[in-house]
């Protein structure tokens, strides 16, 4: 169970990943070595699994993003295995997710603009193995997209 000190440096820790170890025990109010240990219990117990950079995608050159809804031909016996191996080694796919329903899998892709898409589609997202519908989302707005917790 999290405590309202655990709270307070994941709330710090959410707003600003990027404070060092002092900066952050001194906005909790927590000598360095307490925070540190507290630190090392969340890492532990896998509240916090890691730190990571936030990409602009579009700063990099990527324009397009696209979200496709797949459906699998469930009577292969391998399908989803199969399907997933594959999609993984498409470097322009950055999410993959599977669901239960009338959609099995989701790709979220990045392309540089409609014609590299064209190209991804049709020579590394239609070869995959056992599809058997595709849907393509292309996304026009990105109205809120927020990984902080309520803490």
């Amino acid at each position: 169970m999290l405590d309202d000190l655990d709270r307070r440096i994941l709330r710090h820790l959410q707003s600003d990943p990027t404070l060092s170890l002092p900066e952050l025990a001194e906005r909790c109010d927590l000598s360095v070595g307490r925070a540190t240990r507290r630190l090392e219990r969340l890492r532990e117990e896998g509240v916090i699994k890691g730190q990571e950079a936030v990409i602009d995608w579009q700063a990099l050159g990527f324009a397009v993003r696209v979200s496709l809804r797949v459906t699998l031909d469930k009577t292969a016996p391998r399908a989803f295995d199969d399907f997933l191996a594959a999609a993984r080694d498409v470097p322009e796919v950055i999410e993959l997710q599977t669901f239960l329903g009338q959609v099995d899998v989701r790709l979220h892709l990045v392309a540089r603009d409609l014609a590299h898409y064209q190209r991804i589609y049709r020579e590394r997202i239609l070869t995959l193995p056992h599809i058997a519908d595709i849907e393509a989302l292309m996304t026009v707005s990105t109205v809120k997209m927020d990984r902080e917790l309520p803490l």
